[in-house]
């Protein structure tokens, strides 16, 4: 077997424990160690017997091939005839209403990424009723996403990524049941990401690089995903400021590139998880807030190309897992004995493009003079009542305090 094959295999294992995770409704369960067959020679297996699921995913296979225009690499000259188990790209496994007839299978996963693909999705894709995995990354489908796919109760993971899809957000992500993984990057999707998106319990959300305008839903915040990337899209207005300050499974979070502006929210301190934070190239203005001395976990801190000012202080260059900062073309006017530490530290500290007195690749004077956003207050409301970092106890943290309730938006 291939490495490409066995590191599908792996991927499938994993998803087929949370399948049986959901024995109680999910129609597999786990036979022996074979839980997902790819077949490139059409010998090398007997037929499957005659069954509906598999007659189902026959026309549904059919019809999805009839839409593909262009096959550069000849892979679909291998869809042909009933026994589809024997198709490139196909995974298959035993539904467990057929465990009796360990020939009937029904197909589990479809994956045709960089296949080089152009044609468009078909609604007969929904007779898959067993899919639990469909990946389609770089190929050159278009279109729009067909509704029928909500009808995918048991597909856990939707691989769009580097096609030609366009149309607004597709909605029929949001009610499929089982999604655990979205990846819609590098399309043309546009318009308003739904509030719905930030309520569905993902683990990983992957909208950059669309054309996905408008405000970032205030939902985000509660969010269970440990990966959300929304850069390089056409994002504005300011970043929730109840954003991180109930859930904090965030390991990463990628805003960079967007028409953001605002301050930074003191919220950012609820995401004690968080590794990496991008917001760099927006318009954000005024000073950090004190709580990111809580991101006791971060290693990449991107603040870089906004109008953010003041001076970087320790609490910020202190923070100890920190292997790369980067707070270039901003105002700040000068940073920390602790920040200049930071050399010998091995960590990598950009802060070119700034105001600091003294130091190389600074703006020159007059850009100096105005900082952009000067005397605008970030405070958001006055503070009832303080707290210390989402999680208490963080060695070496400085707790700062913040406040125990947070508005829904900040200036």
């Amino acid at each position: 077997m291939n490495p490409s094959c066995l590191l599908l295999n792996l991927a499938i294992a994993m998803t087929m424990m949370v399948v049986m995770a959901m024995a109680s409704s999910s129609p597999f369960i786990g036979i022996g160690g074979s839980i997902g067959v790819f077949i490139n020679n059409p010998n090398d297996s007997p037929p499957p017997s005659p069954s509906q699921d598999l007659n189902s995913d026959y026309y549904a296979l059919q019809a999805f091939k009839s839409a593909i225009a262009e096959d550069p690499n000849g892979l679909l000259t291998s869809w042909a005839g009933p026994n589809i188990c024997s198709y490139r790209g196909i995974f298959c496994s035993i539904p467990q209403e057929s465990l009796s007839d360990s020939q009937s299978q029904a197909v589990l996963a479809i994956d045709l990424n960089h296949a080089n693909l152009k044609g468009t999705l078909v609604k007969e894709l929904s007779l898959l009723s067993h899919l639990s995995i469909l990946h389609l990354n770089s190929n050159r489908f278009s279109g729009t996403i067909p509704d029928s796919l909500q009808n995918l109760h048991f597909l856990s993971e939707l691989d769009l990524s580097n096609n030609h899809f366009s149309g607004p957000f597709p909605a029929p992500a949001l009610l499929i049941p089982n999604l655990i993984y979205l990846d819609l990057r590098f399309n043309s999707f546009s318009g308003e990401i739904p509030d719905e998106l930030f309520e569905k319990d993902l683990d990983a959300i992957f909208l950059n690089d669309n054309q996905f305008e408008g405000q970032i839903p205030m939902s985000l915040w509660g969010s269970s995903a440990s990966v959300i990337t929304l850069a390089n899209n056409k994002l504005s207005g300011s970043i929730p400021a109840s954003f991180g300050y109930i859930r904090s499974n965030l390991k990463q979070i990628l805003f960079l590139n967007n028409k953001l502006t605002g301050c930074i929210p003191e919220a950012i301190g609820y995401l004690n998880d968080v590794e990496v934070l991008d917001l760099s190239f927006n318009s954000l203005y005024g000073k950090l807030p004190g709580t990111v001395s809580c991101l006791s976990g971060i290693e990449v801190l991107n603040i870089g190309h906004n109008q953010l000012s003041g001076e970087l202080s320790d609490i910020v260059c202190d923070l100890r897992s920190l292997a790369n900062l980067t707070v270039a073309y901003n105002f700040f006017s000068g940073f920390s004995q602790d920040c200049a530490k930071l050399f010998f530290r091995n960590v990598g500290f950009d802060f070119s493009g700034n105001c600091i007195p003294g130091r190389d690749m600074q703006r020159p004077e007059p850009e100096c003079s105005q900082v952009p956003g000067e005397g605008l207050s970030c405070l958001r409301t006055p503070v009832p009542k303080i707290v210390a970092c989402a999680v208490a106890g963080i060695e070496g943290g400085r707790g700062y305090p913040f406040p125990s309730s947070l508005p829904s938006s900040i200036p």
